[in-house]
């Protein structure tokens, strides 16, 4: 016994042999069934193997195709700036944006008067339009190239409006244009093509209201339809068109015999939709609801579409319509816009003298300003986190403007600051920012020298997180027609766009559209201080440099 354990233990895998060999004389075949697993637990050990080295295998290969077999998408190259020059051409008040040729690049499309467009390889000829005519543009948001243009009339234009979706039952957005002869044309923003084409019967001398409003599909052939408020011969009308092919829908309905100043819609707290028509210093209100069943006909059947009991209780039965007045008004209406309030939108009325905040429910008023001798419509942004503020410009007197941001919560005062007063009178424009708030454009003069016929109108450019600061961006002295700012690409491409030249009223000369990116003048911008200590400027130029922006 005491030799055999000291073998065992130097000999482990000895001794292991000799009782395997031992076993291997047992008669009761347990050592068979012991020999059976292991070879099972082998096989099962091949399988997982060859399971293991083959979805590496199958894994490398998915690698390899992504990184040198499939081709990635290629990210179209924008140019920083870039500018189209027209000559014997006028502009026309239109500019928007939108991606017309889906590379997810937000293009230009703007309306000019020329007779000079051999080098754009068409002619007013080719619509049978006398020269000068009308063009419709779409420009790359890229570089500037032209991705279609065409003449769309002769004489003068009384709407032209894009982004509409599904217009002529088409995926993309559309582009509509009325004419003064009295026909309306669908475009197909992504090629320029006619849609289609249909006269309106409108009186020669009717003016047709902007914008256009959609409505649901009233003669139920799958695409919404589109409905026009028209003044003429001392009667408000309102007329609906098929959004698919442009056919005439019900009859022509009269609303009332004051011709507005303007209209805007307001969705209800119980999402019902409200067309608002203000003039003076009064806002009538209708329901779409009974537009769309007025001007469809008897024929039509009647369309879903809500009305609100708390706004229907304070309608006027006689007139027809809901009186919107609020108690403390003074001057005349100029703007109206729809306010996010924590429920539902708020209305805010913009006056000539004071303007207020109405409760979108009870028309109340929640606030007011005053806002004596407002230069533009206001710009809707974010001064605090998440929280609505209202832009305005004021003229003070003196060749001076006041730049004023609000809270739209209670109207107090954020931010102001005055500048000298230009001759632009462009509408200041927000672009929202990555950390919940906004950058505001706006135009003014940095110069005291208002005798110098070349005054620059200078572009600045304000964010909340430096309040005693101010970059002055790029300079014109061009006349400017038009001006817009657009994130071109997601949180990355933020970029404003200027048309600058003769306007309709003036003799034609040069004009010319241009976009720059934000970051191409922030780079070379001026620091303006007005607080009490400058710190870092090219710290802030950084900052600005470095934002991120967002389309939310």
């Amino acid at each position: 016994m005491n030799n055999k354990e000291p073998d065992g233990e130097d000999h482990p895998l000895k001794n292991n042999e000799g009782k395997a060999l031992e076993n291997n004389n047992d008669p009761s075949g347990e050592n068979d069934v012991c020999i059976k697993k292991q070879s099972g637990l082998s096989r099962l050990s091949k399988i997982r193997t060859a399971v293991f080295f083959g979805a590496l295998f199958l894994c490398l290969t998915v690698v390899f195709a992504f990184s040198f077999i499939i081709p990635c998408p290629v990210r179209p190259f924008s140019a920083r700036t870039w500018s189209i020059h027209y000559n014997n051409s006028v502009g026309y008040p239109f500019l928007a944006t939108d991606d017309v040729n889906k590379d997810n690049v937000q293009d230009v499309l703007f309306v000019f008067k020329t007779d000079d467009a051999n080098k754009l390889n068409v002619s007013c000829m080719d619509e049978g339009f006398q020269k000068p005519c009308f063009f419709l543009s779409a420009l790359s948001g890229t570089n500037g190239s032209t991705l279609w243009i065409r003449p769309v009339s002769d004489d003068d234009v009384q709407l032209v409006e894009c982004n509409i979706q599904d217009l002529g039952g088409e995926d993309s957005g559309g582009c509509l244009v009325i004419r003064k002869s009295g026909f309306i044309l669908a475009i197909d923003s992504k090629t320029g093509h006619t849609l289609w084409e249909k006269p309106t019967k409108f009186a020669a001398e009717s003016t047709v209201l902007k914008p256009v409003l959609k409505i649901p599909d009233v003669d139920k052939d799958g695409v919404e339809d589109l409905m026009f408020f028209l003044f003429v011969e001392d009667e408000l009308q309102s007329a609906i068109f098929s959004g698919k092919n442009g056919d005439r829908i019900g009859i022509k309905w009269r609303i009332g015999t004051e011709q507005p100043s303007g209209y805007y819609t307001h969705v209800t707290k119980s999402k019902a939709p409200y067309v608002l028509f203000y003039k003076g210093r009064s806002i009538a209100a209708y329901a779409v609801s009974d537009l769309c069943s007025h001007t469809a006909g008897p024929d039509e059947k009647p369309l879903p579409i809500m009305q609100d009991s708390d706004w229907e209780a304070q309608g006027n039965t006689t007139a027809g319509f809901i009186p919107i007045i609020a108690s403390s008004s003074s001057g005349n209406i100029l703007y109206i816009l729809n306010i996010p309030g924590r429920y539902y939108n708020n209305i805010l009325v913009v006056r000539s003298e004071v303007s207020e905040l109405l409760d979108g429910q009870k028309f109340q008023t929640l606030w007011t300003v005053n806002t004596t001798n407002i230069l533009s419509k206001p710009a809707l942004g974010f001064f605090k986190r998440d929280v609505f503020s209202i832009m305005m410009e004021l003229e003070t007197g003196m060749n001076k403007k006041k730049v004023i941001i609000v809270d739209s919560n209670s109207g107090a005062l954020q931010w102001e600051y005055e500048l000298n007063l230009g001759i632009a009178r462009q509408n200041p424009a927000v672009l929202n920012t990555g950390d919940h708030r906004s950058t505001f454009l706006f135009w003014a003069v940095n110069s005291p020298d208002f005798n110098n016929s070349a005054l620059e109108e200078n572009l600045f450019m304000f964010h909340p997180s430096h309040p005693d600061a101010l970059l002055q961006l790029n300079n014109h002295t061009e006349n400017i027609i038009l001006f817009t700012a657009a994130l071109f690409e997601r949180s990355r491409h933020s970029c404003y766009v200027l048309v600058t030249g003769p306007n309709t009223t003036e003799d034609p000369g040069t004009l010319t559209v241009s976009k720059r990116k934000l970051k191409e003048d922030i780079s070379n911008g001026k620091v303006i201080w007005f607080g009490t200590e400058e710190t870092n400027t090219e710290g802030i130029r950084d900052d600005f440099f470095r934002m991120r922006y967002s389309s939310h």
